[in-house]
C-alpha cells in the first residue's frame, strides 16, 4: 500500500502479511509513517493506493488515549460492553489484573496517572479478544512492572493464535518478538536477526 499527505509521501508500497500465532514489530524514526500504517491497517484511514484485508475481530489500540475524562474505568469497559455487544466484561476485568490496576475501577479516568490511561486503553483494545491486535507506542507511560505485564499479556495472546502487532519508535525486547520489522523512507524491511 502507498500513502501521501499531499506531496509528502509517506508509505512507498508497504507489503505485510500477519500470521496468526505471531507477535511481530515494526519500528521506525519519528515521523517514519508508523501510525499512518496503523490507522490505515485499521481502516480509519484510507491508502492512498493499495488496500487492506483481514479476517475476524480486530482491536486498534491508538498512540494517544481516547477516552473520557469524566467517565470512570468502570463506565468506559460497561460502555465498549455496548459497543462490542458483549454479555459481560469478564475478560476486561481480566486483563486489569494482568496489567495491575483492579483497583481503579471507580476512579474518573480525568485523575489517572498517564500509565493507567494507557492501562485503560489496551484493555479497550482487548476486551472483545480479537483475533488481530495492533498496537502504537502501547507502553508508553508504563512502569517497568507493568511493561513486563504487558509484555506476558502479549505472548500470552500469541500463543492463543493471536496475531500481535506492536509499533514503536524503539526496538527494545526484540528477543520477544517473532518478526522485526524496521520501517525507514516509507518502505518495510524485515530484520532477518529476528525472523522466525
Amino acid at each position: 500500500m502507498h500513502h501521501a499527505y499531499r506531496r509528502r509521501v509517506v508509505l512507498r508500497g508497504v507489503d505485510l502479511r500477519l500470521r496468526a500465532g505471531t507477535l511481530c514489530g515494526i519500528v521506525g524514526e519519528n515521523g517514519a509513517g508508523k501510525s499512518t500504517l496503523l490507522k490505515i491497517l485499521s481502516g480509519e484511514l484510507r491508502p492512498t493506493r493499495g488496500s487492506v484485508r483481514h479476517g475476524g475481530r480486530f482491536g486498534y489500540c491508538p498512540q494517544h488515549v481516547v477516552l473520557n475524562d469524566a467517565l470512570t474505568v468502570r463506565q468506559h469497559l460497561t460502555f465498549f460492553q455496548t459497543a462490542y455487544r458483549l454479555a459481560d466484561v469478564r475478560y476486561a476485568e481480566e486483563i486489569t489484573e494482568i496489567l495491575g490496576f483492579t483497583g481503579y475501577a471507580d476512579e474518573r479516568v480525568g485523575v489517572l496517572s498517564g500509565g493507567t490511561r494507557q492501562k485503560l486503553n489496551v484493555t479497550l483494545a482487548l476486551m472483545h479478544d480479537p483475533q488481530v491486535l495492533l498496537l502504537d507506542e502501547p507502553y508508553q507511560g508504563f512502569d517497568w512492572d507493568t511493561y513486563q505485564r504487558f509484555w506476558d499479556l502479549a505472548g500470552r495472546l500469541r500463543d492463543a493464535g493471536r496475531s500481535v502487532l506492536v509499533v514503536s519508535h524503539l526496538a527494545y525486547d526484540t528477543e520477544r518478538l517473532d518478526e522485526l520489522w524496521r520501517l525507514d523512507g516509507g518502505m518495510l524491511r524485515q530484520d532477518e536477526a529476528v525472523a522466525a
